[in-house]
């Protein structure tokens, strides 16, 4: 690669929420930036996730930026919960409204960035045969941008159509009539497959460990709502940050334990919010997410359910999780449970029945052949890491990210990693990020890294860098915190247990309210734990 002339004050990779307002920051304060993304348009996630039914599990009001007055009176949404396309459309606007795509350099990848010591600066390599030069290196690359294929023998050898859910085409994929596999029963496949058995003549998902699901009961905007919500904004945007998960919703938390209410009246209470649909079930009482028998009867009120719904018994207790409710991500749904009643939809247990492979014609267990004109993969990502690591990263003295992340992230603030200097990653593991409503927690980190910009040209500071000694309480800090929730007791993506090989640690920081404040006082503490030079 040839070294060119273009040097600029910060390189953001990725052009999804993230880097897009990191993007529009850096500009406000006159440095000069420039965007790397790997698409031919922003909106990261929302850009890649076209598959049938992909939904955000935040409501609409809350799941959108705050930092423009103008912008959220302004833009109308159409429903509780905003489709992709919706969401897709929302980030082309904020694209065009605020001149965005100027400073974005699409269809680009970061293949490395190299940080040179002697010149106090980065070397970024991209996949169009040119390195740049940057002072601050930004990562907006996604909690959930690298799709994870599964390991299954023969996956090449299959005929017919494959698609992964977290790289659906662009252009509309027919089904009409066609046997469809599906692998997975994450949170893609529970909203694609009610979409996905409306077009096939069949479809067989193979599961290999059911989701709890909650009805998300999404509907039209309620204008009066909207209104409500318009009047005050600033208010409600406020109670949103405050909330645990910056998660507000429309029904508030009970601050009670499941164990200190009579049975009736629990049973009353998880029925009203699995009525009203959303994360609102788990607000249902204060201690679900601590405490093991207050978990046990929200999950048995869950199954009672899926046992209700389901016609047949046996597939009813297949579809139903045994392991703790909220230790991984709450799936929302709309008629997922129901159309597992429908006649050309077959579920099987690969734990009972595995696969063994694919091949030309479908998939073959150890007792079927499955015969299939599309297979889709709904296998998920590699989370909070994966994109990270796939970019060839080196630090002082040539040290790799993937060498110093072997036995799993290591980060001060979720922010920053030691020993890369001026090195800053947008929702990093190590902060609330995937636990949170992801743009508030975005708008957080964006704002967080420009004020320390600001900082460090105001005071001539070259270089910041995390201490390693702040970094290793930080990383057990977390994981305290994590321990004291029930989040760690089952395999899930926030721990890296759908990777093969990847390490087991707890990525996320569990709550944002008393995460911004421990951001705050480090720089009210003139960044402690870390070294500004």
């Amino acid at each position: 690669m040839v070294e060119s002339s273009r040097t600029f004050d910060a390189v953001v990779v990725g052009a999804g929420f993230a880097g897009m307002y990191m993007l529009h920051r850096l500009r406000e304060l006159g440095f000069q930036a420039v965007s790397f993304e790997r698409a031919d348009g922003v909106g990261g996630t929302w850009y890649w996730n076209r598959y049938p039914g992909a939904r955000c599990d935040v409501e609409s009001l809350e799941y959108s930026y705050s930092f423009s007055a103008e912008l959220q009176q302004q833009w109308e949404w159409s429903e509780r919960y905003s489709g992709q396309p919706e969401i897709l459309k929302y980030a082309n606007h904020v694209a065009d409204r605020f001149d965005l795509r100027k400073d974005i350099e699409f269809e680009t990848s970061v293949v490395s960035a190299k940080f040179n010591e002697a010149a106090k600066h980065w070397v970024v390599s991209t996949d169009r045969d040119e390195t740049v030069i940057s002072r601050f290196l930004i990562m907006a690359t996604g909690c959930l941008s690298s799709t994870n294929m599964p390991q299954i023998d023969g996956i090449d050898t299959f005929e017919g159509e494959t698609y992964h859910t977290g790289e659906w085409p662009h252009e509309p994929v027919d089904l009409n009539g066609k046997r469809v596999g599906v692998i997975g029963t994450g949170s893609s496949a529970i909203q694609a497959i009610p979409y996905l058995a409306n077009e096939a003549a069949e479809l067989v998902v193979f599961q290999r460990t059911p989701n709890f699901s909650i009805p998300a009961r999404n509907r039209s905007a309620d204008p009066a709502e909207v209104d409500a919500v318009k009047a005050d904004y600033e208010t409600f945007r406020a109670v949103n940050r405050m909330a645990p998960a910056a998660i507000r919703g429309t029904m508030p938390g009970r601050d009670q334990s499941a164990l200190d209410v009579a049975e009736p009246e629990r049973t009353e209470e998880l029925l009203k919010r699995w009525e009203h649909g959303g994360f609102a079930f788990m607000g249902a009482f204060n201690d679900l997410g601590l405490n093991k028998a207050s978990n046990d009867i929200a999950a048995e009120f869950v199954r009672e359910r899926i046992r209700d719904i389901v016609d047949d018994p046996e597939v009813a207790e297949t579809l139903a999780p045994h392991n703790v409710i909220g230790c991984k991500r709450i799936c929302l749904d709309t008629n997922y449970f129901e159309t597992y009643n429908l006649p050309h939809v077959k579920l099987v247990d690969i734990n009972k029945d595995p696969i063994e492979r694919l091949n030309a014609n479908g998939v073959k267990t150890a007792a079927s052949q499955y015969d299939f004109d599309v297979v889709v993969f709904a296998t998920g990502f590699d989370a909070m890491t994966g994109t990270l690591l796939r970019i060839d990263i080196q630090g002082l003295n040539g040290q790799s990210l993937q060498d110093k992340w072997a036995e799993g992230p290591k980060t001060y603030l979720g922010l920053t990693t030691a020993n890369f200097p001026n090195l800053f990653m947008i929702s990093g593991p190590g902060s609330p990020s995937v636990l949170t409503n992801m743009i508030v927690s975005i708008e957080q980190h964006v704002d967080w890294i420009a004020a320390c910009l600001e900082h460090m040209r105001a005071n001539q500071h070259q270089l910041i860098n995390a201490d390693a000694n702040a970094e290793t309480e930080w990383v057990a800090y977390v994981n305290a915190i994590a321990d004291m929730t029930l989040y760690p007791t089952c395999n899930s993506w926030y721990l890296g247990a759908n990777i093969p090989g990847k390490p087991r640690v707890f990525m996320p920081h569990v709550g944002f309210p008393n995460y911004v404040q421990r951001c705050e006082e480090v720089v009210n503490n003139n960044y402690q734990g870390f070294e500004l030079a």
